[in-house]
C-alpha cells in the first residue's frame, strides 16, 4: 500500500489486541481510542481523571455499544501511579499490541511533578520513559507489539541542555520547555528502536505528530485581543482532534509501517492531509543526544529497560 493511500478504512479487524492509550479522555487520545473501540480492540483508556475517563467511555459506547473499554487510573506526573497503573494492567492482561503514549501537556506554567520535575519535561518525556520501560516485558512477549511515542512539529524548536535538562537553573520558558519535551520524545524513539534492532525483538517503535490541531492543548497558548479572531479564521483550515489524530492512529496499527519512522500530516503541518512519513530535524537523530538522555531518563526514573 502506497504512503499516500492509507486511510481509516483500511484498517483491519483488531480483536484480540490490546491497545493502551494514554491520555485518552480528550483530544487525540479520544479519537484514537474512539477508531481502535470500532476496530474491537480491546482499549485501555490510560487517564488522570476517572470522571472524564468515565465520560469519554461513555461517548465511545454509545457509538459503538460492543466496544471492549477498560479504565486504568494513570498520572504520569508520579512515578508510584505508573507503577500501580503497570501492576493493575499486568494482572488483568498478559499481553500488549500497542502502547500509544499520547498524553501530554503544552506550554503550561511552571510547575513541578508529583517527584519533582519541571512538569512538561516530567509529564511528555519522564513520565512516558518510565511507563514504557515497565510494560517493555509484556511488550518483548507479544508478537509484533508497537509502541508509538507522539511528538510535534515543535520539536524544532527545542534544545536539549544536559547540565540543566529540567530547568532548575535557568530561566523558565514554557515554550522551550515544550519544545525540549518534544524532542526528547523523537530522542527517545530512534535510541528505542536502534536497541530494540541490535536485540532482534519482534517490536516497532514510531513517532507521530499531529500537525496543527485544535484540542484542548491550546488553552495556555494566550490568544487574545486582535489575534482571537484571526486564530478563530485560521482555525477553519487547522486540523481538528481526529485529522490530527491520524498520524498516531496510522503508526500504532498500520501493518506496512516501518519501525523508526515519524509520521504526520503531507505537506504543512496546518493542512488537514492524510498522515505519510515525514522528517524531525537533524538534532533529533544525534546519537550522542539520545544516548546522553537515555542515560539521564534512567537515573531520573530509577527505570532501565530489559532488553
Amino acid at each position: 500500500m502506497k504512503s499516500e493511500k492509507w486511510m481509516v478504512e483500511h484498517i483491519q479487524d483488531l480483536k484480540g489486541k490490546v491497545i493502551i492509550v494514554t491520555g485518552a479522555n480528550s483530544g487525540l487520545g479520544f479519537e484514537a481510542a474512539k477508531v481502535f473501540a470500532k476496530k474491537d480492540a480491546t482499549v485501555i483508556l490510560a487517564c488522570r481523571s476517572i470522571t472524564r475517563a468515565e465520560t469519554a467511555k461513555e461517548k465511545i459506547m454509545k457509538v459503538y455499544p460492543k466496544s471492549q473499554l477498560m479504565i486504568i487510573p494513570l498520572d504520569l506526573e508520579s512515578f508510584e501511579s505508573i507503577k500501580v497503573f503497570v501492576n493493575i494492567f499486568q494482572q488483568k492482561f498478559t499481553r500488549l499490541d500497542v502502547l500509544l503514549n499520547n498524553a501530554g501537556i503544552m506550554t503550561v506554567p511552571y510547575g513541578k511533578t508529583e517527584d519533582g520535575l519541571e512538569r512538561q519535561n516530567g509529564i511528555n518525556h519522564y513520565g512516558h520513559f518510565a511507563l514504557t520501560a515497565q510494560l517493555f516485558p509484556l511488550l518483548k512477549k507479544t508478537a509484533g507489539s508497537r509502541i508509538v511515542n507522539v511528538s510535534s512539529v515543535a520539536h524544532r524548536m527545542g534544545k536539549m541542555n544536559f547540565v540543566d535538562p529540567l530547568f532548575e537553573k535557568q530561566r523558565y520558558s514554557k515554550f522551550k520547555s515544550y519544545g525540549r519535551s518534544k524532542l526528547s520524545n523523537l530522542l527517545f524513539t530512534y535510541e528505542l528502536d536502534r536497541r530494540i534492532r541490535e536485540k532482534g525483538l519482534d517490536i516497532k517503535v514510531l513517532a507521530a505528530h499531529p500537525g496543527v490541531a485544535d484540542t484542548s492543548l491550546m488553552r495556555y497558548m494566550n490568544i487574545n485581543g486582535i489575534l482571537k479572531p484571526l486564530y478563530r479564521l485560521f482555525a477553519k483550515f487547522i486540523n481538528t482532534a481526529y485529522t490530527g489524530a491520524l498520524p498516531e492512529i496510522r503508526a500504532s496499527v498500520d501493518p506496512d509501517v516501518q519501525s523508526g519512522t515519524y509520521y504526520g500530516p503531507k505537506g504543512l503541518p496546518f493542512t488537514k492531509k492524510k498522515p505519510v512519513v515525514v522528517k524531525s530535524n537533524k538534532a533529533s537523530h544525534r546519537v550522542d543526544y539520545a544516548l546522553k538522555l537515555w542515560e539521564l531518563s534512567e537515573k531520573i526514573t530509577n527505570q532501565k529497560f530489559e532488553f
